[in-house]
């Protein structure tokens, strides 16, 4: 029996006309199988290459298309959804340039040695093969570049992993644009559609990262049903890897000293970062150290301007609307938390921004204000007040993992390596994947270098979901010893007829 999937316009409320319909078990069993019997035909990288480069044009001559459907059922805007697009193309490109070139598969090569101690060295070749079908989950707050021809799909196919999309239920219309597109672009280089499958519907998502041909699986959302799933993929007959991106608070420390120099400036960042995309975005802070004296004070007056200069957004569905609004009622009920300007609900379906404020040694105490560490779906910060360096440290040692920390310092504190600057940052490392320093974590860039990812909750790997080493979560390593030249994968042979960058003996082949 198939149950309708029906698409809600987030300005409204209301269901629109159905666009997909929930996949059976059967269907989903059809899809995988097909997206298996499909993966050969990626082995060859100039065309996997090509590929990747395809789709990202037709996306692009598609852009208008693309965009108004993905506005239709987010409300998300089209200079933001343009901008999104124009980051999913990117990365389909940037990862058809990591095929090209070949580094990720990691070539290293040791040349039998007879003398070799402690004991002789056989001839070894070692290598990385792709996975097998990736399972993709969907996320809500990015309908383009963390969803079906998002980042998880653009590094899987990199890999030469065929992908079967769980769709998100927030933007039905838009995944089956999205997956179209890229099944026209495999067809143009005479590679199978089947590469690229989509499922819709909570129960197939879930037979999805139970199915037996499934390899892996990337998942975007929140940390109750990325945890159901990770849960999942774990008591499998065969466990696979489950990278899961779950749910982060983001904090952010504000030094005395640069709170003294750019207060204002300071908050006026924050508000924009906060607000940004209605606070729908995974790296938003979501929790704030700021000092409590004067400066202090003038960063909260700077930041209560610019979010009360904010105009109201639509969240992306009524279940989060829900919880945004429920969410913010239940943090600013605790003992000592103000609120200077009140978020919450703005008319039916829309929302308004704010912060609230506490001292820092509430939650420092850990006496029932746990929920102002969890992350808030929405417009909304913690501003946490402290009175010294002390107070910050008890803070975070009660933080889980995240994406990020931030902290913002004053010109003298950056000038020296063994000062309570550097202390600071060895004190949030272990809280995240990535550092930033006198910035806001909003925006992620999409370069080799980039690590999106973190300690658990935030992800459930440590692998990152953004750059160019997302690839190495589809691959895994193979070695070859003492394999005749001849039945050598072309990788591995002797002469190095691909013209791969490799290792032989230690050393860079030149």
């Amino acid at each position: 029996m198939t149950a309708a999937v029906w698409s809600v316009d987030p300005r409204t409320g209301k269901q629109r006309e159905q666009v997909a319909v929930e996949a059976t078990p059967e269907e989903v069993d059809r899809t995988v199988r097909a997206a298996d019997a499909a993966g050969p035909a990626l082995a060859d990288r100039a065309v996997r290459a090509a590929f990747l480069r395809t789709a990202a044009d037709l996306l692009d001559a598609a852009g208008d298309f693309v965009v108004e459907a993905a506005d239709a059922e987010t409300a998300l805007g089209p200079g933001r959804l343009t901008g999104e697009l124009a980051r999913t193309t990117h990365q389909l490109r940037a990862f058809a340039e990591a095929v090209t070139e070949g580094a990720f598969l990691d070539i290293l090569i040791d040349r039998a040695d007879p003398d070799a101690v402690p004991v002789p060295r056989p001839d070894l070749r070692r290598y990385k093969v792709p996975l097998g079908v990736v399972a993709v989950y969907a996320a809500s707050n990015f309908p383009l570049a963390f969803s079906v021809p998002g980042g998880d799909t653009a590094s899987a196919l990199a890999a030469g992993c065929p992908v079967v999309v769980k769709a998100h239920p927030d933007h039905p219309a838009t995944s089956e644009l999205c997956a179209s597109v890229l099944r026209r672009a495999a067809a143009r280089h005479g590679l199978p559609e089947a590469l690229v499958g989509l499922v819709h519907g909570f129960d197939a998502g879930v037979e999805l990262v139970r199915h037996p041909r499934v390899a892996a699986a990337g998942f975007t959302g929140s940390v109750r049903g990325g945890r159901a799933l990770f849960d999942a993929a774990a008591a499998r007959p065969v466990p696979i890897p489950f990278h899961g991106e779950l749910g982060s608070l983001n904090p952010v420390v504000v030094t005395e000293a640069a709170a003294a120099e750019r207060a204002e400036e300071i908050g006026t960042g924050l508000a924009g970062s906060m607000t940004l995309g209605v606070g729908q975005f995974c790296v938003k802070p979501g929790l704030v150290l700021a000092p409590a004296g004067a400066a202090g004070d003038r960063l909260v007056r700077s930041l209560t301007e610019a979010v009360s200069d904010t105009t109201e957004g639509v969240l992306l569905d009524a279940r989060m609307h829900e919880a945004f609004v429920t969410g913010v009622r239940e943090r600013s009920a605790l003992p000592g938390v103000e609120s200077p300007v009140t978020p919450g609900e703005s008319g039916e379906n829309a929302v308004s921004a704010g912060f609230l404020t506490v001292p820092a040694t509430r939650i420092a105490a850990g006496d029932g204000h746990e929920l102002l560490l969890e992350e808030c779906f929405g417009p909304v910060t913690v501003v946490a007040r402290y009175a010294d360096a002390a107070e910050v440290s008890a803070v975070l040692a009660r933080l889980a993992g995240n994406l990020t920390a931030t902290v913002h310092l004053g010109a003298e504190e950056a000038t020296t390596s063994d000062g309570p600057a550097a202390r600071l940052l060895a004190e949030l490392t272990p809280l995240a994947g990535r550092l930033l320093v006198n910035g806001w974590p909003t925006g992620v860039a999409v370069a080799p270098a980039q690590h999106h990812g973190g300690p658990y909750p935030a992800t459930t790997s440590v692998s990152t979901s953004v750059g160019g080493t997302a690839v190495e979560r589809w691959l895994r390593p193979v070695v070859h010893q003492n394999t005749p030249d001849p039945l050598l994968p072309p990788e591995l042979r002797d002469g190095n007829p691909l013209g791969l960058p490799r290792r032989v003996d230690g050393r860079p082949e030149r």
